[in-house]
Order: C-alpha cells, then sequence, then structure tokens
C-alpha cells in the first residue's frame, strides 16, 4: 500500500526541482544570450547625429537561435524573427558552442528526469533499498557540474565570426565586444546556484520523510502523512 508522505522539506524541494529544470531548458532555447550592438532597420549602425533615422532594434544571439529585425515588414507591430540559425548541429557557430549545447543538454536531461521523479516521492521513497531522494541528489550535483562546464565553455565562443557580426571586431573569447549579456545567460547561472541547493535539500527532504514521527505514523495505519 502507498503511504502518500508530505513534509515542508520534501515538498520544496520538488518544487524547486520542477523550477530548475523547466528554467534551464527555456534558457537553452533561448535566443537572448548575447543582445547585440544596436542597428537602424537597413542594419546600419544608427546615425545619433541624423534625426530622421529609423529607430534602432538590439538583435539578440543565442547558442543556436537568433532573433533579428524582418526587413520586410513595415506596418507590423511585431516585425522581429526568431528561430534556429543552424539547421543541424554541425552548424553551431563555434565548436565552444556546441560543446557547451552537449553539456547543456545532458545536465538539463538530468534536471527533468528527476523533476518527474520528484513529484512520485511523496509516495514511493525508496528503490532497491536506495533512498530516491540521495540518488536524486547525487543525479542534481553531476547535473550541475554539466552546466558548470557549459557555461565555462560558452564565453569561449564570442570570438567566432557569428558572434564577431552581432558584437563588433572587438569581440573575442571571454570578451562580448559591443555585446551586453541577455537574461537567458543570468537564468542559465541562478539555474545552476539553485541546482545545487537543491542536491543539498534533497538531503533534508530525505532525513523529514526517514523521521521517526514519520514512522509511527505508517505504524498507526495512516495513508496520508502530513508534516511541517
Amino acid at each position: 500500500m502507498c503511504h502518500v508522505i508530505v513534509t515542508c522539506r520534501s515538498m520544496l524541494w520538488t518544487l524547486l526541482s520542477i523550477v530548475v529544470a523547466f528554467a534551464e531548458l527555456i534558457a537553452f532555447m533561448s535566443a537572448d544570450w548575447l543582445i547585440g550592438k544596436a542597428k537602424s532597420r537597413s542594419g546600419a549602425e544608427p546615425d545619433d547625429r541624423s534625426g530622421g533615422s529609423p529607430e534602432p532594434y538590439h538583435p539578440t544571439l543565442g547558442i543556436y537561435a537568433r532573433c533579428i529585425r524582418n526587413p520586410g515588414v513595415q506596418h507590423v507591430q511585431r516585425d522581429t524573427l526568431c528561430g534556429p540559425y543552424a539547421e543541424n548541429f554541425g552548424e553551431i557557430a563555434s565548436g565552444f558552442w556546441q560543446a557547451t549545447a552537449i553539456f547543456l543538454a545532458v545536465g538539463i536531461f538530468i534536471l527533468c528526469t528527476v523533476a518527474l521523479v520528484s513529484v512520485f516521492t511523496m509516495c514511493v521513497q525508496s528503490i532497491m533499498k536506495k533512498s530516491i531522494f540521495n540518488v536524486c541528489g547525487l543525479l542534481q550535483g553531476i547535473a550541475g557540474l554539466f552546466l558548470i562546464l557549459g557555461l565555462i565553455l560558452y564565453p569561449a565562443g564570442w570570438g567566432c565570426q557569428k558572434a564577431i557580426g552581432y558584437c563588433g571586431h572587438y569581440a573575442s573569447a571571454y570578451k562580448p565586444g559591443d555585446c551586453s549579456l541577455g537574461w537567458a545567460f543570468y537564468t542559465a547561472i541562478g539555474g545552476t546556484v539553485l541546482t545545487f541547493i537543491c542536491a543539498v535539500f534533497s538531503a533534508q527532504a530525505e532525513i523529514a520523510t526517514s523521521s521517526d514521527k514519520v514512522q509511527e505514523e505508517i505504524e498507526e495505519g495512516k495513508n496520508l502523512i502530513c508534516l511541517l
């Protein structure tokens, strides 16, 4: 019989695990890793001295995606084209970004798997005499290491021709040139930090669900156990 055990620490760990997985996935898919230098609709750099110049925009570049202004649309409010610039893995702009994509993809896959498993920890706390919380915490730590490797390698690709086209000729490895970092990069960093927090918190969730009070509730025959 399934004993549903809900504690504040285990519930918080489950929610954090789901949030971290989604945050890293959204950041990975986003084109807002680098925000390029301002350009006019025609693609040239805007000239502030001419009052009649069109409103500039900032193209964005991700690991495999980009957002640019659609020059063919004149009277449509949403005139930004976003999508992958690489049709296959080999067309990703830099070898460093290819490595980043691999490390982030592996880390995100592990996080999504843990997030799915965490939902069932309210009913099943162990498999083959191994605590699910401890196993998931270990996996989250491993995922965090993959994410760190990906984030370290990503700036090394700023010297590729694709990045130079967005950030100017001063762009080089670990120097973004005229570009600024977008929200996706900071989200990936924040998600990585939270990944390690989840890994530590999984141990607290294990302690909470295996406490003496929980065992007493189970021995009393209760199937739904909610503890603070």
